[in-house]
């Protein structure tokens, strides 16, 4: 992300649960020793090798949402349920000497329910959590839960309560959702995809920063349609929102696969915003648009040749392969690409 500004862009996916798994049998001297990863990635894979595994979880640890299922048949409506939790901090994912409380409530909640796109599923319920500063009013902090009002209605999603609690510090908000998969098609994850498939992303990318972070509508229902057009063909699906470049990469090594990037496609996702960012500079662009994250675009992987009759744009930007995190660029040459983005 720009450095020029505190905002960073809101981390999402993988480490996304209501409550971390239980340790098992690590000792308290491991998690004391261990706990302080290098990052946010070497932290989640500590947490998915000690976390226990217990009977109903479906989807641990790796993807947008976490699955269990609660009874009944496997796929019977209603056995299913995912959840996703997103904490936004004053000074890292907004600014409230910037930014009006009603647009923060509504990222908040916008950002939960873009991991649903992630997945294609159906919101149903939040729980949200706010620690606040002293200094706010409580009248002003309704302001938060009105700026969410607008994706209850439209999303059909119900704030069923959450906790509030205050303290010295900035602002914080976390937005617990639960969900359910929609009838006739399975949650997406991030580990199907397969060499040749083609990458494709659902808008344009980069400079999220200047207004795109707050403003942005979250993508469940392309993905309903995308999943339910494409069915199996839609081999592998995550939201966008460390960096194209590195939420890439987590697609690829979640499924097990290579990819190369074409430029000369990635420069038709490069945003207006982006194009501002960097002074117009094309260069400049198309690294604000593999790394800057906060786009919260869907990124897909589908299985070669198919036809999307969905009426979701899409924009294709690459091609899955054996190995290998590659850019082909415009003179046709290949060079390794580092993935980029924003890690904890």
């Amino acid at each position: 992300m720009c450095k020029t500004e505190l905002l960073n862009p809101e981390p999402s996916g993988i480490h996304h649960y209501i409550t971390p798994p239980a340790l098992g049998k690590c000792a308290l001297k491991a998690v004391q020793s261990r706990c302080m990863a290098k990052n946010e990635l070497e932290f989640v894979e500590w947490l998915r090798r000690c976390g226990r595994q217990a009977p109903g979880v479906e989807l641990p640890i790796g993807d947008d949402m976490g699955q269990v299922r609660l009874s009944g048949e496997k796929n019977a409506a209603g056995s299913r349920l995912l959840l996703t939790s997103d904490m936004l901090l004053d000074g890292v994912h907004f600014d409230t000497s910037k930014h009006r409380l009603s647009e923060i409530g509504r990222k908040a909640l916008a950002c939960s329910l873009s991991d649903c796109a992630a997945m294609a599923v159906r919101p149903v319920a939040a729980l949200v959590s706010l620690a606040l500063p002293f200094g706010l009013d409580l009248e002003k902090a309704k302001e938060i839960y009105i700026g969410m009002s607008e994706l209850e209605d439209r999303f059909k999603v119900t704030i069923l309560g959450g906790d509030t609690n205050r303290w010295k510090n900035p602002l914080v908000i976390d937005v617990a959702i639960a969900a359910e998969p929609y009838p006739g098609i399975e949650p997406r994850t991030r580990a199907g995809g397969r060499p040749g498939d083609e990458v494709y992303v659902t808008g344009k990318l980069g400079g999220s920063i200047l207004g795109k972070h707050l403003s942005f509508v979250p993508r469940v229902e392309e993905a309903r349609r995308l999943a339910e057009c494409l069915g199996d063909k839609l081999r592998a699906m995550m939201d966008i929102s460390d960096g194209l470049s590195l939420d890439l990469w987590r697609m690829c090594q979640a499924s097990g696969v290579g990819v190369i990037i074409d430029e000369s496609k990635l420069g038709t996702v490069v945003s207006d915003d982006a194009m501002r960012m960097a002074f117009g500079d094309s260069d400049a662009a198309l690294q604000h648009a593999l790394s800057d994250g906060e786009d919260f675009e869907l990124l897909l992987a589908v299985a070669p040749g198919v036809e999307n009759a969905s009426g979701v744009t899409l924009y294709r930007v690459g091609t899955l392969c054996e190995h290998g995190f590659q850019m082909q660029r415009s003179d046709g040459t290949i060079c390794d690409l580092p993935p980029k983005g924003y890690v904890h």
